[in-house]
């Protein structure tokens, strides 16, 4: 199947990584389905993508499993198949030590960032294994942090080490449909999220270090080379990220 006649679902597509990728799939000929809590935002995603792509805007709350069966029905509906999600939403809790940490805070980064990629990966299956050609392909957005952690980082961290555990599993669970699950883990792609390292960002040592960035274009490249390959084929795990920053030993 050519890439113009595929259909993307992107979530957190309002802005940065998110942004970047589904204006990459668009550009590749996908039609894209933009998620996210902000239709101003996501509106500005596909009038980027300009007037000759596929775009449909649903508003989404990934933590919220009504919001979520809506928004695949809506894809369903509007292009009848599906063939590749990106689960990229996220988000994190405020820098502090763990036992400052509230339950609410906790709850949030996991609900967004763990249960909000099940929910949506469990609604892209149930389309990907009844639709005819069967199947589909999974990318979750993991990180640096599905790896090593950052200072004062508990939520964010374990839910990404998480995300590594549902794409294995979604890998294993999805052979019988011809549903491949990857994985992206980025370091310090150039968002409105991450701008503020150029500043200074506490590291393990306990010292403030500016650190480098990447354009996060280089992301959504990767993101559609792993799309771009047959459903024989499969990028499990795949690291694009700043050439310099602290990772390899965090320094």
């Amino acid at each position: 199947m050519a890439s113009s006649d595929k259909i993307a679902l992107v979530t957190g597509a309002g802005s940065g990584v998110g942004r970047a990728v589904s204006l990459a799939l668009a550009r590749a000929g996908y039609a894209v389905v933009l998620a996210g809590r902000r239709r101003e935002a996501l509106e500005e995603t596909a009038a980027h993508a300009g007037d000759g792509a596929r775009t449909l805007v649903v508003p989404t709350d990934v933590a919220d499993p009504s919001s979520v069966r809506a928004l695949f029905a809506k894809t369903k509906e509007a292009f009848g198949r599906l063939d590749l999600l990106f689960n990229n939403a996220g988000t994190g809790a405020p820098p502090v030590p763990i036992e400052e940490l509230t339950f609410e805070q906790w709850k949030t980064v996991v609900d967004t960032n763990l249960t909000g990629s099940f929910l949506c990966a469990q609604e892209a299956i149930r389309i990907m294994k009844e639709q005819s050609p069967q199947g589909g392909r999974i990318i979750n957005n993991g990180s640096i942090s599905a790896y090593a952690p950052r200072p004062n980082s508990a939520p964010y961290t374990a839910t990404k080490h998480a995300i590594t555990g549902l794409t294995k599993s979604i890998a294993l669970d999805g052979r019988k449909y011809d549903i491949a699950c990857g994985q992206i883990d980025i370091g310090n792609a150039e968002t409105d999220m991450a701008r503020r390292m150029k500043d200074g960002v506490p590291q393990a040592d306990g010292s403030i270090r500016a650190e480098p960035l990447m354009d996060p274009i280089h992301v959504a490249n990767a993101v559609v080379h792993m799309a771009s390959l047959p459903l024989e084929a499969n990028v499990l795990f795949m690291t694009v990220m700043a050439t310099k920053m602290p990772f390899v030993g965090r320094g």
